[in-house]
């Protein structure tokens, strides 16, 4: 399986200084029970906040949601079950919400005794109750990697899968993909986006005001593995550009890449690299959807081993980031003016790399969420991060 950057997780830094809280972390109770891993944010068709996970059910594992309104959880609901889910924090399955209220969820599988084989399903459902049988959504049936799935709507019937192959194994590039899903969960088309893309790090889709971008860890014959950026707009997909020169060159792969945040015109992108051998989690803004970034902006302080996430609100966009501590990694977030100016960091939590997995951000109408936790001796958690 795939194998983690052991350095990531090797150094550490000084305790951070007492900062002034310029945000306040507001926990929030939400129906994930003990065991639950791999939590990730959606939008309800209303922007209420949807919040799916993996739990332990009857002896196996199910895919179940919740949505959030009027200050309550809605009753969880299964999506699918007896699964054998990818348990990674950096694969876990994702929904998106249709203007007509449909939902689609995409997940990742690995069959028993396949090492190598990881597998896209997705499933469809008009009414949050009854899901549509899942159904493999790449082409490709070889037992290699087809996973690493970010997903948004990009039409009002169809969403688009963003997603990496490896048909070569692990040690070789991979290539970037796009599926295309409609909202009944029928697979539509696939298409190859870049043939050279870094094996194991997450990817990122947003739709823009003139379109789709997506934000990914590229890759080179001499392995500088810096993020890159491409956008779909009028119909084709525009050449990919790096979205800044890190030139962070590593022979591995670091599990650990970028997350995009977009409304309308406005774009923000956060990452991670050890670019000079500093490793950083950096945040830049874009006010043309993407065509062009501002500098980047240092949003870590010591050790930072990344898992990065953000936001856009109305007048900035959230962070939010983990670090080496003395006694374990602890999870950070910080506001930042669409202006550049960073606030100060707000510890979230502590724990391990492990037991925090790849936390989340989600701005729902005015509210800011965070989630966290992979642990099967905990559970998922929630909070709130109020300016």
């Amino acid at each position: 399986m795939r194998k983690f950057h052991a350095c990531l997780f090797a150094a550490a830094f000084a305790a951070a200084p007492a900062f002034a809280q310029t945000i306040k972390i507001e926990p929030v109770a939400n129906p994930a029970p003990q065991g639950s891993v791999e939590a990730h944010w959606g939008l309800a068709s209303d922007n209420s906040p949807l919040l799916s996970w993996i739990e332990p059910m009857n002896g196996s594992y199910s895919l179940r949601y919740s949505v959030r309104r009027g200050g309550q959880w809605s009753e969880p609901r299964t999506i699918v079950a007896n699964r054998h889910f990818f348990r990674q924090p950096a694969e876990s399955p994702s929904l998106v919400s249709f203007p007509d209220g449909s939902l689609l969820a995409e997940w990742v599988e690995v069959p028993e005794g396949e090492s190598e084989a990881e597998y896209i399903y997705v499933s469809a459902s008009h009414d949050g109750v009854k899901w549509t049988p899942p159904v493999m959504a790449n082409q490709n049936r070889s037992p290699v990697q087809h996973a690493l799935v970010s997903m948004a709507v990009s039409g009002n019937q169809e969403a688009s899968l963003i997603w990496l192959e490896a048909l070569k194994g692990e040690d070789d590039p991979s290539q970037l993909k796009r599926t295309l899903v409609s909202s009944d969960g029928k697979v539509i088309k696939e298409e190859l986006l870049e043939s050279d893309v870094c094996t194991c790090c997450p990817t990122s889709i947003v739709r823009t005001a003139r379109g789709l971008l997506v934000a990914y860890r590229g890759h080179t014959p001499q392995d500088i593995r810096d993020i890159a950026v491409k956008r779909f707009e009028n119909g084709r997909w525009l050449p990919s550009k790096i979205l800044n020169p890190d030139k962070w060159m590593i022979n591995a792969c670091p599990v650990n890449a970028a997350s995009a945040a977009a409304s309308d015109n406005r774009v923000a992108i956060a990452w991670y690299t050890e670019g000079g051998d500093k490793p950083r989690v950096q945040l830049v803004f874009s006010s043309d959807a993407g065509a062009t970034f501002t500098k980047p902006i240092l949003i870590s302080m010591g050790d930072a081993l990344g898992h990065a996430s953000t936001v856009l609100t109305g007048d900035g966009a959230f962070v939010s980031w983990i670090e080496e501590g003395d006694k374990g990694s602890h999870l950070f977030a910080r506001f930042v003016s669409a202006s550049g100016t960073a606030g100060p960091p707000v510890p979230v939590t502590e724990g391990s790399a492990q037991t925090l997995g790849y936390p989340r951000l989600l701005e729902s109408g005015k509210e800011t969420w965070i989630t966290w936790g992979n642990s099967a001796n905990g559970k998922v958690q929630t909070a709130r991060l109020v300016k």
